[in-house]
């Protein structure tokens, strides 16, 4: 994709209705030879909008002008490239759990978590958010400092209680320590103007994962995922799961990792764009939605629902079991 309609399409199919001021800059770069040139200098994996907006909001740039913010990113490049290329998006939102509690309380437990493309590992705490869908009565820890809010569409089979977890890992190529200030910096740089919600979220999920920070192993899954997945303790049942993992690996890298999974003694859960497991998307049961990103959480391979990338909504499809 050239690099002007990755922007465009980033400003209209995923930002728009959520962040004004990311949809008017990512438009202004769209349109803007001397940007877009700079930007395609880069390795074609750091061309990605959020990790350029990111960038340049980390750096103390202006992103709330979209003529001071290109003219500014020109006059710094050498600056924003540095950070661009030291970076990687790695939005942590623990709000996707929403999206993933529904299958992960169907599975018989007690439960041992791997997350792969795990960040800061803020989603590796499935069982201490508490979980609000629509008008239906919360359920987890009542003092959570972490809400999260989901509206629903269809036959959503939530659960009167959330699972056990009794052992969690995950796998980051590049992990974020909680306990580090700038690193947190970073996550928060990654999030969009105007949402001020999942700011707020993501401070409050850092609270007490850095007082329980997890355990994130880094390397590729490829190498490290068959022997995390045999340190998991007996008898528990071991999930892989994973969200918006899969714009970061090619084809190749992609099926390899599918048939990884596959051939390994665990449930997978999938929650990603529609796009990014063909296998997935044939499955679905229903059209997707026009003109709006739209993840797909699947357990082993199958789609169960359609969903906001960030959790905010949820459009069950088919029974689980």
């Amino acid at each position: 994709m050239e690099t002007a309609e990755w922007y465009r399409r980033f400003a209209e199919s995923e930002v728009r209705g959520h962040s004004a001021v990311y949809e008017a800059v990512a438009l202004g770069v769209a349109g803007d030879d001397t940007l877009l040139g700079l930007i395609d200098t880069l390795p074609p994996a750091k061309r990605q909008p959020n990790l350029l907006l990111a960038a340049v909001r980390f750096l103390g740039g202006p992103y709330d002008d979209e003529a001071r913010f290109r003219s500014w990113t020109v006059r710094n490049w050498d600056t924003v490239r540095a950070t661009v290329l030291a970076r990687r998006t790695q939005t942590n939102e623990a709000g996707r759990c929403a999206s993933l509690m529904p299958m992960l309380a169907a599975l018989p437990g007690p439960l041992a978590l791997i997350e792969v493309g795990a960040s800061a590992g803020l989603c590796l705490y499935p069982d201490r958010y508490r979980y609000r869908y629509d008008d239906r009565p919360a359920v987890g820890p009542a003092d959570s400092p972490v809400v999260l809010d989901c509206r629903t569409n269809g036959r959503v089979p939530v659960p009167d209680r959330l699972p056990e977890v009794v052992w969690r890992a995950g796998i980051d190529l590049d992990p974020v320590d909680v306990r580090d200030d700038e690193a947190v910096r970073w996550l928060e740089s990654l999030i969009w103007p105007g949402q001020d919600e999942r700011l707020a979220r993501l401070r409050s999920a850092v609270r007490p994962a850095r007082e329980d920070p997890p355990r994130i192993v880094r390397g590729d899954a490829e190498a490290v995922l068959p022997e995390l997945v045999r340190s998991a303790p007996a008898g528990a049942t071991v999930v892989v799961f994973h969200s918006a993992l899969m714009p970061y690996l090619d084809e190749p890298a992609r099926d390899r990792f599918v048939a990884l999974v596959r051939g390994l003694p665990v449930q997978w859960i999938s929650n990603e764009g529609s796009p990014r497991l063909p296998s997935v998307l044939a499955k679905l049961t229903e059209p997707l939605p026009a003109g709006r990103l739209t993840f797909l959480p699947a357990l082993n391979g199958t789609p169960f629902a359609m969903a906001d990338p960030h959790g905010a909504w949820l459009h069950w499809l088919q029974r689980l079991g």
